[in-house]
């Protein structure tokens, strides 16, 4: 089948890029590995692929990923990994090979390993399968590779939006249906994440007059991921920003207006019950500056909680990229 183009996106088939089947890297990300895992399986196990083209460059067909992805349900299930080839290379079904492991009598799917379980994605890029299934193994490298890699290679605006949300979602899904057993995970997912904005994202950038934003949680609010990429998104464009995290009071949300003067407010609010229409209205008729020369924030109600709870005169920006661009007009048309 090759690569087929849909919606503007590549997506791999049977051939992979230009039917010449996937680079190591291109395999690793899939399955959610590190590379070097990949060679070791090839090296020690036998697991490479089944044709060699020309050239230091190895090419994985569909049928050698398939392969390499039983290798990963059936060593997920606890088998050791010498084992867990010998099972792959065979093409026994990962059922089959949980039931003859399980022995007479006992459940097979009883004692199934977190990292075997699947999660519901749905229709998204293949980085977040790969995140998924490292945030389910609790493999930290693995996971900042992988997260790192889906930033550099997408930006930070479509990696937030196509593969780290979608994740994101997909754990949290599982947590709710699982009788809160996935806590841990998204918990450890959330954890790595807000890391890799921070390395992909190191700079400071300096404060120009006026030009600052503010970012907070509006009090009894502690959701502060996405206030996080937004934060990082704004410093990527040399926007300065104040960033607070989760639930500021009111007292010292309305001090740090005071004292940085900012050009724009971003209030997050992921529940109804924390979004506070008084508040916005407060931060937004704040004012300083000389007599004949006084200034106000804009403010922007960031977040779902803020849905049906719209503030006259206020931004709500619908996504990420919506917000990003609104403050950084607001920081320079005040600077």
């Amino acid at each position: 089948m090759g690569v087929q183009r849909e919606n503007g996106e590549h997506r791999v088939g049977d051939g992979g890029p230009q039917d010449g089947g996937l680079t190591t890297g291109e395999v690793a990300r899939r399955l959610g590995v590190a590379p070097t895992t990949v060679r070791t399986w090839d090296r020690r196990y036998g697991l490479g692929p089944d044709a060699h083209t020309g050239g230091r460059h190895r090419r994985w067909t569909a049928a050698d990923v398939a392969r390499l992805e039983r290798m990963c349900a059936l060593t997920a299930t606890g088998l050791p990994p010498a084992e867990a080839a010998r099972l792959a290379r065979s093409e026994e079904p990962p059922a089959a090979a949980r039931s003859r492991r399980a022995g007479p009598g006992r459940d097979p799917n009883r004692r199934r390993s977190r990292a075997g379980s699947g999660l519901r994605l749905g229709d998204v890029r293949q980085e977040c399968r790969g995140i998924a299934r490292a945030a389910l193994r609790l493999d930290a490298a693995v996971l900042d590779e992988l997260l790192l890699a889906a930033i550099a290679e997408h930006g930070l605006v479509a990696a937030w939006t196509e593969v780290l949300v979608p994740t994101l979602q997909a754990v949290g899904r599982k947590w709710e249906t699982s009788g809160e057993k996935y806590v841990e995970v998204e918990h450890f997912l959330s954890w790595h994440v807000s890391g890799a904005l921070r390395r992909a994202t190191p700079h400071s950038v300096a404060d120009r007059p006026g030009a600052v934003t503010v970012l907070a949680c509006v009090p009894g609010e502690n959701h502060t991921l996405p206030l996080e990429v937004l934060s990082a998104a704004l410093t990527e464009r040399g926007v300065p920003v104040r960033m607070f995290g989760g639930a500021l009071p009111v007292e010292s949300l309305v001090a740090a207006v005071r004292r940085t003067g900012p050009a724009a407010v971003g209030l997050w609010a992921q529940s109804r019950t924390t979004a506070s229409r008084p508040l916005a209205q407060h931060v937004a008729a704040m004012e300083w500056g000389v007599r004949g020369a006084r200034r106000r924030p804009v403010v922007l109600t960031l977040g779902p909680g803020w849905a049906g709870q719209a503030v006259a005169g206020l931004a709500r920006p619908s996504g990420l990229a919506e917000a990003v661009a609104a403050l950084e007009s607001s920081a320079s048309s005040s600077s």
